[in-house]
């Protein structure tokens, strides 16, 4: 299996939604079925099939979880020394050369990604543009409306 790479604040992220799938909503699915069978018969009980299909998408949640997990590899930035180069984990300072605006983002993996709170895959057109690049460096990242510039101001390993 190929190696998933993720933080490790992305790692105990899922760990976390595991153990909740397993203790507390697992269980009251469970109950749900249970207190649908009660009503009678199945074929007409609608409540008893969306038990059901509630059943089926945390059991494949917790799967798929348990898969992602066991091929992690779990990467902590900050106990990297800084060497100023754009490494996956790494928060990046970026200066839009067109309109001088600034903006810092942290490569992450693809489960973490959230680009509202500025958390980009590692995967993403940006990232593939800035991993392997330094502080100072300008890097033109291809997006669909148009080539963008940006000046590296800072790479932390925070």
């Amino acid at each position: 299996m190929k190696q998933i790479p993720m933080t490790s604040r992305g790692a105990e992220q899922l760990r976390e939604e595991l153990e909740y799938l397993k203790s507390v909503r697992r269980p009251k699915i469970i109950a749900d079925i249970a207190q649908a069978r009660e009503h009678g018969d199945l074929k007409e009980n609608a409540e008893y099939h969306a038990a059901r299909e509630q059943q089926g998408f945390c059991e494949g949640r917790i799967q798929e979880i348990e898969a992602k997990l066991s091929n992690a590899q779990i990467i902590d930035i900050t106990k990297m020394s800084n060497n100023g180069r754009v490494i996956f984990g790494a928060t990046v300072s970026l200066l839009n050369l067109d309109t001088e605006d600034e903006v810092s983002y942290r490569i992450v993996g693809d489960d973490e990604a959230d680009f509202k709170q500025n958390l980009i895959s590692v995967n993403s057109p940006i990232a593939r543009g800035l991993i392997g690049k330094e502080a100072d460096d300008v890097v033109v990242i291809k997006t669909p409306g148009g080539d963008v510039e940006y000046e590296i101001l800072k790479v932390e390993y925070i």
